[in-house]
């Protein structure tokens, strides 16, 4: 079996309590922000860097905390399993889709509604993110 895609992953509510979801070009499953580590990159450097690429903002440095590290099935590759260490983080500046981030969304995460949600965020973060 192949490794798993090991990435960072981040938890961002709103003052609302809404969670930030991404879905990427090319893709349908709504997920986490966040990517791969650049080598010699931290786990909070590389988040740091995927979300000012990604969404244009920043992590607010005092606001990083791990929540864990899940593992499970790959949203975009069916054969694979992706390894994620993921942490709540608050940011600052304007949230928007850039790079190759097609679309936006804030949802409940009691409620996410009819929309399609990558595995680790169904199975994983929202049961963290819930009142």
């Amino acid at each position: 079996m192949a490794e798993p895609i090991r990435i960072v992953a981040a938890l961002i509510r709103n003052e609302e309590g809404r969670v930030l979801l991404v879905r990427k070009r090319g893709t349908a499953s709504f997920m986490q922000p966040g990517g791969k580590r650049d080598p010699g990159e931290d786990d909070v450097t590389a988040l740091t860097r995927e979300l000012t690429e990604e969404l244009g903002c920043r992590v607010v440095a005092r606001s990083v905390a791990a929540l864990g590290t899940f593992e499970c099935q790959a949203a975009n590759e069916i054969d694979r399993r992706v390894e994620a260490a993921v942490y709540a983080v608050d940011v600052t500046g304007a949230v928007a889709a850039r790079a190759e981030i097609d679309e936006i969304v804030w949802i409940d995460p009691a409620a996410p509604g009819e929309i399609d949600l990558a595995p680790l965020t169904r199975d994983h973060v929202l049961p963290l993110a819930r009142p």
